[in-house]
């Protein structure tokens, strides 16, 4: 349903007859965090994530798994390697 509350003309899933269905009956501004992402538009009543009601809980715990504007790092690390196969690779 289009919201009728803070992001007016767009889609949310909280959004009923009844009006928004969020914890504390609306959406929550972006945190500081959310800057630079593609996903943020600026509303009149201030700065919202479009897919996220709450981002400061997307953010608690590390990156947000949506955001466009932090990449991705890998911690892959040059392990042990098991010598069995490793000779067998050098074999074929």
């Amino acid at each position: 349903m289009v919201c009728t509350s803070v992001k007016e003309g767009h889609e949310c899933f909280f959004m009923s007859n009844k009006g928004c269905g969020f914890t504390g009956g609306t959406c929550h501004t972006i945190v500081e965090q959310c800057e630079g992402c593609q996903k943020v538009k600026d509303f009149p009543t201030g700065k919202y994530c479009l897919v996220f009601p709450d981002p400061a809980s997307k953010w608690r715990y590390g990156n947000c798994n949506m955001a466009t504007h932090v990449q991705a790092t890998s911690n892959k690390e040059n392990g042990k390697l098991n010598p069995l196969k490793a000779s067998k690779r050098r074999a074929a």
